[in-house]
C-alpha cells in the first residue's frame, strides 16, 4: 500500500468512480472494502491519518454490549455478537478471545448475572465462545489478584472478544487495495461537485504534495464520525446538527494493576455506566467517562474529573489504591452519538443511522467497531440505490481480511500482521540493527517503523507512534523518548532533511501533552 501509487492513480484515474466515500475511520474504511468487494470503482479520502479520530480510540473490544441487554435491546446484541463471531472468523491474527469476570457482592448478583450471561451466550448462536461459568469467591481472586476481596461474595466469567483498533484500520485499508479500491490519507475533501442539484463528486486538496483534484463519483458517502456535520453543511448550509459528541476516556496502567489475563466489567459506576479493567498489549486499560461536549476536535483533552472518577473508582476494587502518577498514558476519544432531534432517511437501528440529503449525499452516522461490517454492508446497499448502480451482494460475511492467518502466536508482537509478519523478519534479516526495540519499555521494533512508511502510508511522526505502533496510547513518556529514534528512521527511509525531522518533532509536542499526566 503506497501513498504516491494511490495519489498518481487519480492522475489516471476513471472518468467517474461508482463511489467516493469520505472518511477513513471504522465505518468509512468497512464502506469501502465492502464496495470494493462487490467490484465497483471505490474511492476513499480522509482529511488526515487513518482511524485518527474516534477509531483508534476505543475500548478495543469486539462485544454484543452487556450494557444494552440490560436495556432489553435484545435485536442490538445478537447483531453485534453475530459480528463478533463473523470477525473473529475472518481476522484471526486481529482478534482474540478474553476472558472477562464479573465480581459480584451477593447471591442475588450472582444469579442475576449468571441468568444474563447464559442469554447473552445463547444470542451469539453458532458463533458463540465459550458459554459463561460462575465463580466461588476463591476463584475470583486467584484470577484477580491484584483485587481486594473487600465485599467480593463471587463471581461470573464469560468471554467476548479484543482487537487492536488502528491496526484493524490498517488492515481494512490494505483489504481495499488489494481488492482493487484507492484509498488516500491526508486528501481533505474541500468541496462538493454538483450537476442539476445532485453530488457527482468532489473537490480534495492532497496536503503532502500540495495539489488540488476535481474528482466525480455516481454516488458520495459522509462516513467522517463526529465531523459529518461539516460535510453536511458544505452539501447544505442549512442542514440541521446530527451528532451530539459525548467524551470517553481510558486511562492505561502497568500491567500489574490486575496481575491477570482476565479482563474485569463493573455494570455499573456512579455515573452509571460501566467500567472496564482490560489486559493489552501487557498494559491494563481503565475505562471509560461518558461526558457530553460541544465540539467536535482531533485531539480531545481529558477533563481532571474525569480522570479522577476513573482513579476513584478503580480504586475501590484494588489492593493497591491508584494515583495519577501511576498513569502511564490517558487518551481520549469522541463519540459519534445521534441526536434526538435527527429524523433520519433511513434508521437501520438505534446504533446507526443512514441519511440521504436532498443532493443525495449519504451520511451515516453512529455505530461502533464491532458493527463496522453490517453498518457498511447497509450504507453500500443505501448507495447502490441512490445511485441506480448494478446490484451485486455483499458477501464481506465470507471475506478473510488482508493477511489473514491461523498461525497465531499471542507473545509474537510481529503477530497483528498476520501472513506480512514474515516480510518484517526479512527487512530484520538483511539489517539485524532494525531488530532493535525503539525503547526498552515498548514492545515496537525499529523494522516497524521501516514497514510502516514503506507498506502502509505512514506520513507523520504521530502516524507511527499513535497508529502504526501504540507506543503513544501505552505510555506517553516511553513514546516521547522514542520519537527522536522513530523520527531519525523515517527520514531515512523517506529522504527527508533535518528541517522536516525539526517540523515533526516540534508538530507532535502538544500531542504528547494530550496523552501524559
Amino acid at each position: 500500500m503506497n501513498r504516491n501509487r494511490m495519489v498518481d492513480f487519480l492522475k489516471f484515474s476513471p472518468d467517474i468512480f461508482d463511489i467516493i466515500i469520505i472518511g477513513g475511520g471504522a465505518t468509512g474504511l468497512g464502506a469501502a472494502v465492502d464496495a470494493t468487494s462487490r467490484g465497483y470503482r471505490t474511492l476513499l479520502l480522509e482529511s488526515h491519518d487513518f482511524a485518527k479520530g474516534t477509531s483508534s480510540r476505543s475500548t478495543k473490544l469486539i462485544h454484543g454490549g452487556l450494557r444494552y441487554l440490560q436495556q432489553g435491546n435484545i435485536k442490538l446484541v445478537k447483531e453485534a455478537l453475530n459480528e463478533r463471531g463473523i470477525l473473529y472468523k475472518n481476522a484471526p491474527h486481529l482478534v482474540k478471545q478474553l476472558p472477562f469476570l464479573i465480581p459480584t457482592k451477593n447471591w442475588v448478583e450472582n444469579k442475576y448475572y449468571q441468568l444474563g450471561l447464559k442469554f447473552y451466550d445463547s444470542l451469539a448462536k453458532d458463533l458463540s465462545f465459550k458459554k459463561s461459568e460462575v465463580l466461588s469467591k476463591e476463584k475470583v481472586l486467584a484470577a484477580l489478584p491484584s483485587f481486594s476481596e473487600t465485599g467480593i461474595y463471587g463471581g461470573v466469567m464469560y468471554l467476548d472478544a479484543q482487537f487492536d483498533d488502528a491496526r484493524l484500520a490498517i488492515t481494512l485499508a490494505k483489504t481495499c487495495v488489494w481488492l482493487n479500491g484507492s484509498v488516500i490519507n491526508y486528501c481533505p475533501v474541500t468541496g462538493l461537485l454538483k450537476k442539476n442539484g445532485k453530488i457527482n463528486g468532489v473537490i480534495a486538496h492532497d496536503l503532502i504534495n500540495n495539489e488540488d483534484y476535481r474528482l466525480h463519483a455516481k454516488v458520495v458517502i459522509n462516513a467522517t464520525g463526529i465531523f459529518s456535520d461539516g460535510i453536511c453543511q458544505m452539501d447544505d448550509p442549512n442542514s440541521p446538527k446530527m451528532i451530539k459528541p459525548s467524551q470517553g476516556v481510558h486511562l492505561v496502567f502497568s500491567k500489574d494493576v490486575l496481575g491477570g489475563d482476565h479482563a474485569v466489567i463493573i455494570p455499573k459506576t456512579t455515573d452509571k455506566r460501566v467500567l472496564f479493567l482490560i489486559p493489552w498489549h501487557n498494559h491494563v486499560l481503565v475505562g471509560t467517562t461518558d461526558t457530553e461536549v460541544n465540539k467536535a476536535v482531533y485531539e480531545p483533552i481529558p477533563l481532571d474529573s474525569e480522570i479522577d472518577f476513573l482513579i476513584e473508582t478503580a480504586s475501590r476494587y484494588l489492593k493497591k489504591q491508584l494515583v495519577r502518577e501511576d498513569i502511564l498514558s490517558v487518551f481520549t476519544g469522541l463519540r459519534p452519538l445521534v441526536s434526538k432531534a435527527e429524523k433520519p432517511t433511513s434508521k437501520i437501528s438505534r446504533e446507526h443511522v443512514i441519511r440521504q440529503s436532498k443532493s443525495n449525499l449519504i451520511t451515516i452516522i453512529g455505530g461502533k467497531w464491532t458493527t463496522y461490517r453490517k453498518m457498511a454492508e447497509d450504507v453500500i446497499d443505501k448507495a447502490i440505490e441512490v445511485a441506480s448502480l448494478k446490484f451485486y451482494p455483499s458477501d464481506t460475511v465470507n471475506l478473510k481480511l488482508y493477511g489473514y492467518s491461523e498461525e497465531i502466536n499471542p507473545m509474537d508482537i510481529l503477530n497483528v500482521y498476520g501472513s506480512e509478519k514474515e516480510k518484517i523478519t526479512q527487512i530484520i534479516r538483511e539489517n539485524p540493527e532494525l531488530g532493535n526495540k525503539l525503547h526498552p519499555d515498548l514492545p515496537y521494533l525499529a523494522a516497524e517503523v521501516i514497514w510502516a512508511c514503506r507498506e502502509e502510508m505512514a506520513e507523520t511522526l504521530e502516524d507511527i507512534l499513535a497508529r502504526r505502533t501504540r507506543a503513544l496510547f501505552l505510555n506517553a513518556k516511553a513514546a516521547t523518548e522514542a520519537s527522536k529514534t522513530v523520527v531519525n528512521l523515517m527520514a531515512a527511509e523517506k529522504a527527508k532533511d533535518e528541517t522536516w525531522k525539526k517540523n515533526q518533532l516540534e508538530s507532535i509536542k502538544n500531542i504528547f501533552k494530550n496523552y501524559g499526566i
